[in-house]
This record gives C-alpha cells, structure tokens and sequence, in this order.
C-alpha cells in the first residue's frame, strides 16, 4: 500500500479524509498565507508524512492523535517532484487518525496557476484580485496537499480578506463576520495590516471530491442572480455569475444559459445536481478557456463575456458551448478519473455532453434553433481530432502521463475533440438513449469516487444489451491513430480494407498493426428510399459487403465515424454529384465529411489535390454555411502551404474570389434583424474569403466603414459579425493611420471582442516591429497566443514570427509562458513554426531546440516539426497537380 507503482506517485501509508484550509488573502502586498488541518486516516505504521507543496514558505508542522500534539522532528523538500515530508518523533500505528497542521505563506504571483492575482482597470489605475486554478497539479502551490485525482476528501475552506471584496469558493457561505484576531503563527506569514478592516469568512463542507477542483476566490467583485428550481431534487438553488464592476453588464448570457441548461442535465442523467449553488467568476487573466471547479466555474472575459449589443453569432456560440461544457463538469465532477492518462473521462464527456447533446436539446426548446451543434461539432471537434491523430507524433486518448510535464501537454485535441468524437460515434451506434442510460448508471454507481476508462464502457454495455462496449472501444481509447477505410467494388459489392491513416501517407508496418472495430453506418437507396445501415461492422483488415453499386451509396453517414474514407476516383465524382441534388440521400454533415476526406487523402497522397478542387468547383452553388466553410478551410490550408509559390497564390485567390464575391454580390453587408443565422454567417464567411482573396471591391468597402467610423466615432456601419474582418482588412491594407487607430481600440476595448490583435495583419516592416515590440512590453500573458496565430496566419510576418520566437526565447515574458503557465508555452511553440514549409526551416528549427529544455512543450515540438516534414513532402508531391489544375481552371473561366 505504502508506495505506488512510479516515482511520480504519492505514498499511499496514510489517506487524506478532510481539509480545513484557512488563507488570508492581502491584495495590497500581493501575498497569501494561511494554515490548511488535514485529517488522516493512518493505513501502517509511520513516522513520517509525504505530501505536495510547491513554491510555499512553510512554517512548523504539529501532528495531533488523540490529543496529543507533537511538533516535526524535521522536513526535506524535494523542489523537483514537488513534495515535502515531514518527519515526526513518535510513530502513530496503523489503523489511528490523526490531524497534520501546516502553516503556509506565499507572494501572490502572475503565473494563472495556483493562487494567484489577476489585473484589471479601476479608475485609470491597475487594480487585483485573486483566484485559483488547481488543475491538473496545483492546489499544492496553494496549500500543502494529497494533490492527487484519486486521494479524495472533503473540504471546508475558511478565507480572511480585506471587508471591501467579496470571498468565494467551491460551497456557498456559512458564516461572514470582522476579523479581529492578531495572528502571526497560527496562520503563516505576517500579521494583517491595522491600518483596515478585514473579515473572516466560512464555506460550507464540500461533498468528497479532488483537489484540482477545488476554488477560491476574493476580490471586489459583484454579480447577478438568478434562481432555477432543478427537476429531480426538487429544490431551487441560486445560480450567479461573478466579476469585476466594470464588465458585469456583459455576464447575463453566461448565466442564462447555465440557468436553461442544468435542469436539462438533471433530467438526463438521472442524477441529482449534489451542491447548493452554481457560481461562475468571470476573470481577466486565465490560462485555459474556462475551468470547472465544482460549484465556482471560473474562465476568461472572451469565453464568459458578451455585450447583447455588439456580439456576432460566433461569439453567441462561443460562450454558450463553454458555459454548457462546464456545467456538464459538474455532473462529472461526481466521478472523476483515477489518475490523468484518463483525462478524457473528464473533457471527452464534458464535450460532448456540453456542445452538442445539451446544446443539441437546449436549441430544440426554441432558445436558438437554427444552431446545429451537431454538425458543427464535425469542424468544430472531428477534424481537428483527426488532424492531431494523423500524426505518427500522435498519442493515445489513454495516454501514460507519469509527471506534470506530460500531464500538462494531454489537453489537446486528443483528450478533448478526438475522446469526444469516439463518445458521439458509440452513441451513434448503440442510440443516444442507451448511450445516456449508460452515463447514468457510471455517475450513479461511482458517485464521489474515481474511475477509470472501462468503469464507463461497462456500464453502457449495461445499458445496451448484445454490445460490449468495452472490447469495442478498446483500440480506439488505447490505440494511437485511427484508420482509412479504402473502398473498392466488385459484383457482389463492395470491397472494405483498414490501415492506419497518416498524413504525410507514409505508412511503415509497424505503425499500421492495430485493427479497430469500425462502425460502417452505410447510407444507401433502395426503391427510391434512403436506408441507413447502422449495423454494419468492419472488425477485420478486410471485409467484402454484399451492396447494390448501382444506386447511390457512401460510408459513414453523418460523417460519425472516426475515420477517412477513400473511394475510387469514379466513384468519388459520382457522390459528389449526387450531393448536390435537391433531394439527395447524402445530408450536410456528409458533404462536410466527403470534403473533409478528400482534402486530407489529397495531402497524404491517396488521391490527387485536382479532385479536391475538382469537388469544390463542382459544388459552387452551395447553399449551407457549414459546407461553405469547409470549403474555406480547404482553400486556406492551400494559401497557407503554397505561400512560398507566387503563382499559385496568385490562381488560388483568383478561385477564391470566383466563389466567394458572387456571394457577397447576393446578400449584402447589411445584417437583417431576426435573419437565419445560416445567412448571417455565410455573409461573414463570404466577406472574409473575398478578403483572402483580395477583392479589390470588397477590400475598399470595409476600408470605407473603417475609416468612416475613425473619422465620426459612429460604429452603425461595422456590424458585429464584420468588426473583426473590418478591422484587420484596415490595418493590412492600409497604413500607420489605420494601425494607430487599432491599437487604440485594442487598449480601450468596450467589449471582450475587441481585443482583436488585428495589427498582426500588417504589411509594412516598421509597423509589423511596432506589433513584436508590443508583444513583448504590452501584451497578457494570456494574449500573446492570438497575436502569435494572428502572425502566423500572415504571409508577411510567418517566417519573422520564428525568428523573434527564437531571439526572445530567453525573456522573461516568454521564459514565464513557458514555463510556468498551464497551456500558453505549449501552443506558442506550435504557433511559431506550424507554417514553414523547407527542409531548410526543419534543420533550422531541430537545430535551435537541440539544446532546449523542452520537457514543457516535447510533444508540442513533435507535432511540429512532423508537420513541416509533411508540408515538404506535399508540396512536392502536389505543386505540378495543383498548378495544372489551376492553369486549365484559369482558360475555362477566361473562355
């Protein structure tokens, strides 16, 4: 029991049973302190206690049995694995309990882990406030702790602050009164200022549950409320969404749609919502998008923050999905993973659950029913899944993550989109209502305590009768990769092979051993009626299927499946233009996923780039948004990988503006109040695309309303839905004037879409150094990423991006982003070089990481340099394909 299986793991001779953490907070000192109680359950004989701190000044431990209170004999800290253990002089005997106190104190610091402060504007002048985020592995830099998944235990959280803010954690208040109390040692650190008032305040004791979710908070902070009376448990609870005075006016659509979604989540898992509240803390400096502390949810302004006046239906759509993926946390807080290589127990479900099922039921009440979370979820979430996954530098969903440094790097599309994807593809195959039985039966037989992968298999193989969801879900959870299903016809049918899909098409044998059981769906037509196969298995290498060939047919329908699908180039022209029928059998979704595929057999060599443009050009009187945008996506993954080409460039923005201009031409740059928000979002994607394009008419349109509203002040012809094309069309094609005028905006922005980075769009070397030196004097720390893809998105600044990327990497800005915060470090590496294209820019990036400490960002760097292994190896495999194809485009259109 004593030790654990790796080095990494906490010993297991004692178990944490109950936290008092008590912290005082000083946000004038910008410090903390406090003394945090743990009770213990002793399972052999021992003198001595191994827990986590880091970055903590601790003061003298007491171990109290029974009464009897001894001080340590001493403590050694290990700085590497983050632990300390305190040595006592008597040994307590298995099977006693006992109470470890730990004073602590610490500076308030700027990482966005941990405890720490965050920034905001009070009255021209710089004001903080603080506030937690633990996962995955620091609470320990908040007080000493068992910082483990699995060692739960319950919580009462007691925090003294300044009277003026307002104290916040996981349980609503018990109890709130002065703090008169001189203390020096009981609490760590220094005494409380006398020069104010200060206050003591006491939460209510959690449920048991996992340190990474624990939260607190304290603050000048005000809200709104609104109550909710949940259906299953019967009561009404309040629900309220937090932040700082100035932008609260801009929370209400958060909270309403926590208000609508969590009796949904009731009724559907069956399960009763465990906690009296529901906060959301809205916060201006934060890692991650959102986190979902049980009962205090806290994220960033732009996941969190609209104003109903100037938001675009993108940024509708962007706080909705966030608010609902975590509230869907805590249901699953109820069950968390046993350890972090089950990571996608917690983000897979939330996911799914939060942006597409709820989303899904939420848009059906009529809220916003022309939302399709659904099919969205196939650009949103599978592509990006299956981008990642192509990769040999891939990793399981399951994935062994012995450290921090690993446990850090799995919040990726993996953990998240690809464990979601292969969630809705169960459930697609089994029928959503087992699928939620299912999850029922896991949170309800689990509840408070830890699980792991195939606990949720099992019990929706409970819930599905004749299906083992366990062996059927097994390679795709611990398997790396996904497969191409290659589809050729003979008499009888069809011919059905597997192989592992990578993108770069090169595919050794010892990387294509596993075998997945594919579900096929197989959508066909029989005596004019569309027929959908949902039963049909591919669970060999090869398999021959009994189908009519003559009439209309195609696999995986609805584009569910997790995997490409690569047909003859015959039969490929026929889907094709069979979907463009009226009455087509194949939906949206598959036209998505037919584009999709092609796209990605294209760059691995599977099938020729002209049939993706072949494809395009035979769909140009689309209709829908979302199949418009994955067209989009195509065409500018094509800007993006030929940017060194000039002509191609130059035919592939002509083939832009022929599709997308005549599109602007139909609807307009007016936005109709109470129009479908499919046309609404296709005239943004159009303008956009005709951007990308360089339309010279729609370029002088949008510099127009730029300057008009520079020159008046008057925002009436920058719709919501164009502010951000508007102003980045301004700065790249315009000049320091218009540059100036951005930035301007950007520091005063009046909603949290105005921080748009547009001046990354430059053109002009001074003005692009003026972006760098702002990067590196004013940017957030959690800013510097949108900059950072704003320039790589920008022919003209991508290849000096790597070069300030590697000159400034010893700063004390990017240094801290790093190596300190929980995902910025990884996604700057990614960004940074992602767009070079040569053998020369692959030596030149190996060559400056070889003596890098990279153990933050490994496999980050990885993904990278596959990617420009792979860009190399497609461009040369493609440029003749593409130009060819392009040049008799160009005669055609010209005749």
């Amino acid at each position: 029991m004593s030790v654990q299986n790796d080095k990494y793991r906490l010993p297991l001779n004692v178990k944490p049973t109950h936290y008092d953490v008590t912290v005082w907070t000083d946000l004038e000192k910008l410090s903390f302190g406090g003394s945090v109680k743990i009770s213990l359950d002793v399972l052999e004989d021992t003198s001595a206690f191994t827990l986590n701190s880091n970055k903590l000044e601790l003061g003298t431990a007491s171990l109290n049995s029974d009464g009897n209170e001894q001080l340590q004999s001493g403590h050694t800290i290990d700085t590497d694995m983050q632990r300390v253990t305190f040595n006592f002089p008597t040994i307590l005997p298995a099977g006693s309990s006992v109470q470890l106190k730990i004073p602590f104190n610490a500076p308030l610091g700027s990482s966005m882990t941990g405890y720490y402060k965050a920034a905001w504007e009070k009255d021209g002048k710089t004001a903080h406030y603080s506030l937690t985020q633990f996962e995955p592995t620091d609470a320990r830099a908040a007080f000493p702790s068992w910082d483990e998944p699995a060692l739960k235990a319950t919580y009462a959280i007691t925090m003294i602050s300044r009277a003026e803010n307002v104290n916040l954690s996981n349980m609503p208040a018990i109890s709130e009164e002065p703090y008169k109390h001189d203390f020096v040692d009981t609490l760590g650190g220094a005494p409380l200022s006398k020069d104010s008032e200060w206050k003591i305040t006491r939460f209510a004791t959690t449920p048991p549950m996992s340190s990474y979710i624990v939260a607190f908070a304290s603050g000048p902070f005000v809200h709104l409320e609104e109550k909710v009376h949940l259906p299953l448990s019967n009561k009404t609870i309040p629900l309220r969404i937090y932040s700082t005075p100035d932008v609260i006016h801009q929370a209400a659509f958060a909270l309403d749609v926590a208000v609508r979604v969590l009796p949904i989540y009731e009724t559907v898992f069956e399960v009763e919502y465990p906690l009296p509240k529901l906060d959301t803390l809205v916060a201006a400096d934060f890692d991650a998008g959102a986190m979902e502390n049980w009962g205090l949810i806290t994220g960033r302004t732009t996941a969190l923050l609209l104003d109903p006046a100037r938001a675009d239906v993108h940024a509708k759509k962007n706080v909705a999905y966030t608010q609902s993926h975590e509230v869907a946390h805590m249901f699953g807080n109820i069950t968390t993973m046993a350890w972090w290589d089950s990571l996608f127990l917690n983000e897979a479900f939330a996911t799914l659950m939060g942006e597409v099922i709820i989303i899904t039921i939420f848009t059906s009440r009529r809220i916003f029913p022309e939302w399709r979370p659904d099919s969205e979820f196939i650009s949103d979430h599978l592509q990006s899944a299956l981008a990642l996954d192509a990769k040999l530098s891939s990793h399981p969903i399951e994935v062994e993550c012995p450290d921090a440094n690993h446990i850090n790097q799995i919040f990726d599309a993996l953990s998240y989109s690809k464990g979601a994807s292969v969630l809705r593809m169960l459930s697609d195959y089994i029928g959503e209502d087992k699928f939620l039985k299912g999850v029922s039966i896991y949170l309800k037989r689990h509840q408070f305590s830890n699980t792991v992968t195939n606990d949720l298999f099992s019990a929706i193989s409970e819930a599905t009768p004749g299906v083992d969801a366990v062996q059927l879900m097994d390679n795709w959870i611990t398997k790396i990769g996904f497969p191409v299903i290659t589809v050729t016809e003979n008499e009888s049918g069809i011919h059905l092979r597997q192989d592992r899909f990578i993108e770069s098409g090169v595919v050794e044998p010892k990387d294509n051993e596993t075998v997945w059981s594919v579900p096929l769906s197989i959508v066909s037509e029989k005596n004019g009626q569309k027929i959908v196969d949902k039963t049909a298995m591919l669970e060999d290498r090869e398999k021959n299927i009994a189908l009519d060939t003559s009439r209309p047919f195609k696999l995986n329908s609805g584009t569910v499946g997790v995997y490409r699908v690569s047909y003859t180039p015959e039969r490929l022209a026929k889907i094709a233009a069979e979907a463009t029928k009226e009455n087509s059998i194949f939906t949206l979704e598959d036209r998505m996923g037919i584009l999709y595929d092609v796209t990605a057999l294209s760059k691995a060599g599977l099938a020729k780039l002209s049939d993706t443009l072949t494809v395009i050009e035979l769909w140009s009187n689309e209709k829908e948004h979302l199949v418009w945008s994955s067209i989009s996506q195509t065409l500018l993954s094509l800007l993006v990988t030929f940017w060194e080409h000039p002509k191609i460039v130059e035919n592939l923005r002509a083939l832009i503006r022929s599709l997308f201009v005549p599109i602007v031409k139909r609807l307009g740059y007016e936005y109709p109040p109470d129009e479908p928000i499919d046309i609404t979002e296709l005239r943004t994607l159009a303008i956009s695309m005709s951007v990308s394009g360089e339309d010279q008419g729609v370029i002088n349109e949008l510099k127009s309303r730029f300057s008009h509203y520079v020159q008046t002040g008057d925002r009436s012809r920058i719709p919501a839905d164009l502010q951000s094309v508007i102003f980045r069309s301004a700065v790249r094609f315009g000049g320091a004037e218009e540059y100036e005028a951005v930035v301007k905006i950007q520091e005063t922005p009046k909603t949290p879409t105005e921080r748009l980075t547009a001046m990354t769009a430059t053109q002009d070397q001074a003005l692009l150094d003026k972006t760098f030196s702002y990067i590196l004097t004013k940017s957030r720390d959690q800013d510097i990423i949108y900059y950072f893809r704003g320039l790589q998105g920008n022919n003209f600044s991508r290849r000096q991006l790597a070069g300030f990327f590697k000159t400034n990497y010893d700063l004390a800005c990017f240094s801290r982003a790093i190596q300190l915060h929980f995902l910025i470090g990884v996604y700057l590496v990614s960004s940074s070089f992602s767009g070079m294209s040569s053998k020369a820019d692959c030596e030149d990036v190996e060559s400056f990481f070889k003596d890098k400490d990279n153990s933050k960002y490994s496999m980050a760097l990885a993904q990278t340099l596959e990617g420009i292994r792979t860009r190399i190896i497609y461009i040369e495999r493609s440029s003749d394909d593409l130009a060819g194809w392009l040049q008799k485009w160009e005669k055609r259109t010209k005749l």
